[in-house]
């Protein structure tokens, strides 16, 4: 009894390990590649798969989501012989399980050397400047050059990105100190065209001030002599009206005199002709007054009487 008994318990074993070689679970986005006697067979897809044990074998399960890839840091030469440093990065898909497998022994390691000769082949037919300036153009020309040589691979390559170009020291060295002076030229260019401005707009203000200052007194002036013409026609029109004579006039042109001699500057006086008048019409007024009789007023030759004013005390 107790070797059947073995023999049964080698036989589940035998059919349970049976039963998990039979069924295959593959995950969502994923792969595998089955032969069978060493030889494709077929590709299951994500789900339940039935297999034939000990006959059919799992090759390789493929992921099949889009990768990220860092390459390391590679050293490449530009046209005017100065070597820098590129690290890179891939994204890429694979599309044909079957293809990756059999086309190529291992496609990161294929993907990699074809992106060092290929950044190899762009980067020699570029300036330092003019590398440093262009990545998308490199992104582009990499991405080309890749996506057609790595179709019959049953990859895509979907992006390309450069993640640092790096220089030699001196060269980022030279770049810092010409930035340093680009920074400071353009400083000091900016602060002479801001005291240039300042400059202009003080004048502006000055002059502006001046020909402001100049108009409100030209103003002033106008406004002085309009004063001055209105007080002259003023006087003159009551002057007119109190219809004065000739003795009145005299006495006020003599009260005018010292204030006529006012001041150190007046050192040389110039007489008019009618003063003379003047005196006599005042000393014939003042001979009047000392008669006890008042001035003489002439009467009007034409016919019309003419009152008599009071004499002035």
């Amino acid at each position: 009894m107790e070797p059947i008994i073995i023999v049964l318990i080698i036989l589940v074993v035998l059919v349970f390990i049976a039963l998990i070689k039979t069924i295959q679970v593959i995950p969502q986005a994923s792969a595998a590649i089955v032969e069978r006697f060493g030889r494709y067979t077929r590709t299951l897809n994500a789900g339940l798969n039935i297999v034939v044990p000990f006959i059919d074998s799992i090759r390789n399960r493929i992921d099949l989501r889009e990768q990220v890839v860092p390459f390391p840091p590679q050293p490449v030469i530009t046209q005017d012989n100065l070597v820098v440093n590129i690290d890179t990065v891939i994204y890429y898909q694979v599309t044909d399980a079957r293809a990756a497998t059999y086309e190529v022994a291992s496609y990161i390691q294929a993907i990699e050397q074809l992106t060092v000769t290929t950044l190899r082949n762009i980067i020699g037919g570029m300036d330092l400047e003019r590398t440093l300036t262009s990545r998308e153009e490199i992104n582009a020309a990499l991405r080309g050059v890749l996506d057609e040589a790595t179709g019959k691979w049953g990859i895509r390559v979907n992006r390309v990105e450069l993640k640092a170009i790096e220089p030699p020291t001196s060269i980022q060295d030279s770049m810092e100190k010409q930035m340093r002076a680009d920074r400071d030229k353009r400083a000091a260019i900016l602060t002479a065209e801001g005291t240039r401005q300042a400059a202009i707009l003080t004048a502006e203000g000055e002059k502006q001030s001046q020909i402001l200052r100049a108009e409100g007194e030209a103003k002033a002036a106008a406004l002085r002599a309009e004063g001055e013409a209105q007080a002259v026609r003023t006087v003159f029109e009551a002057i007119h009206a109190g219809d004065p004579d000739q003795k009145l006039l005299s006495y006020q042109y003599l009260q005018m005199l010292p204030k006529i001699a006012e001041g150190d500057a007046n050192k040389l006086w110039i007489v008019p002709s009618e003063i003379g008048d003047a005196l006599k019409g005042l000393s014939g007024a003042m001979g009047n007054f000392g008669m006890g009789g008042g001035p003489t007023i002439p009467k009007p030759t034409d016919g019309s009487e003419r009152r008599e004013k009071p004499a002035i005390d």
